[in-house]
């Protein structure tokens, strides 16, 4: 089905809106201003598949300019790399910062907006808390960009945003410009205990699946008023001026939030990332993507994808998973150390190192090391220009954002991260990180390192 068609009717209103209004709350996102650079005799993880020793890697103007060896340096700054690794920058599909930031006070826990199970008009970038120290903590593991989603206490719990992982004083400044949102979806136990324990619907799976189906099937009945609206108002103003009367203008349908975030999904203009565990509920909920005509771009903790790994390689979905974090609750309790090295497997399979957690978003490195480490015990052939895809460029995939960052390939944005050793050590650490180009992090010049207003003149923080 056409992103722009429905049933064969084009959603003229939609485009029409998006035509003529500017996005609400736009990235003012601006690329920093930087210099070229020349890395220099690095191991380099290219992010598409590609080791290369001894080489070098060539940015310029916020972008990277060539990937190779005995590179020109023309006017370039030179770094020696020898003995160090070089990789795209880290990306996590699924982070709360900002959302529910630290301090871990009521105060700061803005991340389920729990009072219906679908709150899908929310939007998590209007919680986002810039000042948050974890984006400068996951900045030092190597994260330059990240999706922060709502939590996963609703059906259907609202938008999330990917941003730049730079500081700033508002959202929108670390936005990611053009990048689309997404849409966090939640299946089995969180919905439906958090509102079986108020009495209210849905308490039970079926319950859940339900709910999502209406939800979906209003969402198709708005988007057949707007058709119908749009065709009549197109009649109208085909008449003659004189033959116009004022009080036969047809009357647009009340804007309804929550709706128009499901039609949006439905047309593909949103990601939509779902929250499952066990394998038989992401069964149920592909083919609730194939009723209501809307793409899963993820299944986020997954601990049972690997059950159904085949089709999920067959229809384009990836799997964000953990590496070794599972058993905390009854739909979680099946999990295996290779989850994600199956999951990663079959053709086209697409797998991705995810944190949920302000401490895990620091360490995806080792998190993607230990599911590499797993999947070779068990006799698969995945060395690191593999297994680097699971914390860039499939996890650029699944946000929408391929086609600018994710690897190191020329034209595309230069996020780069410059490691002391193989970032899959347990010792790996990131020396330098450049964001677009500029020199985000430098573990040796701490100047270097963003620090959140939050901690300016706490005691024991660096100034």
């Amino acid at each position: 089905m056409s992103l722009l068609q429905f049933g064969g009717v084009t959603l003229a209103f939609f485009v029409l809106a998006a035509q003529a209004a500017p996005a609400p709350y736009p990235s003012t996102y601006q690329s920093p201003s930087s210099t070229p650079v020349l890395i220099r005799n690095a191991t380099v993880l290219d992010g598409a598949g590609r080791r290369l020793d001894g080489a070098d890697v060539l940015i310029r103007d916020g972008k990277i300019v060539e990937v190779g060896t005995a590179l020109s340096q023309g006017d370039a700054a030179t770094i020696d790399a020898k003995g160090r690794w070089v990789t795209p920058g880290l990306i996590d599909v699924h982070s709360h910062l900002g959302v529910y930031a630290s301090p871990g006070i009521n105060a700061t826990q803005d991340g389920n907006e729990a009072t219906d199970p679908v709150t899908a008009g929310v939007w998590a970038e209007h919680s986002v808390w810039p000042q948050d120290p974890g984006f400068a903590t996951a900045l030092a593991g190597g994260v330059t960009t990240l999706q922060v989603l709502p939590g996963s206490a609703n059906l259907i719990g609202g938008r999330g945003v990917t941003l730049r992982n730079v500081p700033a004083t508002t959202y929108q400044a670390m936005k990611f410009p053009g990048a689309p949102q997404g849409l966090k979806m939640a299946c089995g136990e969180n919905p439906k205990r958090v509102y079986g324990e108020r009495k209210q619907a849905p308490s039970t799976r079926m319950g859940n699946v339900a709910s999502y189906r209406q939800a979906f099937a209003d969402a198709e009945d708005y988007q057949h008023q707007w058709q119908k609206y749009e065709t009549e108002l197109a009649a109208y103003e085909k008449k003659k001026e004189k033959d116009r009367d004022p009080a036969e203008r047809p009357v647009p349908p009340k804007r309804d939030l929550r709706l128009d975030t499901l039609v949006a999904a439905m047309q593909g203009q949103v990601q939509v990332q779902i929250h499952c565990y066990r394998a038989d509920e992401m069964a149920v909920m592909l083919d609730l993507a194939r009723e209501y005509h809307f793409k899963i771009a993820a299944f986020h903790h997954g601990v049972e994808a690997y059950k159904i790994a085949d089709r999920l390689a067959q229809e384009g979905v990836c799997g964000a998973l953990w590496a070794d974090w599972w058993g905390f609750k009854l739909e979680a309790y099946d999990g295996i150390w290779e989850n994600l090295a199956y999951v990663d497997a079959p053709k086209n399979g697409c797998a991705i190192v995810h944190s949920d957690s302000e401490e895990g978003i620091q360490r995806l490195n080792q998190e993607a090391a230990k599911a590499m480490s797993r999947g070779q015990r068990a006799g698969l052939d995945i060395p690191p220009e593999r297994a680097i895809r699971w914390i860039t460029s499939n996890a650029a995939k699944a946000l929408g954002i391929a086609g600018q960052v994710g690897t190191l390939e020329p034209g595309k944005i230069a996020d780069v991260v410059v490691w002391n050793r193989d970032p899959f050590s347990v010792y790996a650490l990131p020396d330098l990180v450049y964001i677009d180009g500029a020199l985000a992090f430098d573990r040796h010049h701490p100047p270097v390192t963003p620090r959140s207003d939050f901690l300016l003149g706490q005691p024991g923080v660096a100034q």
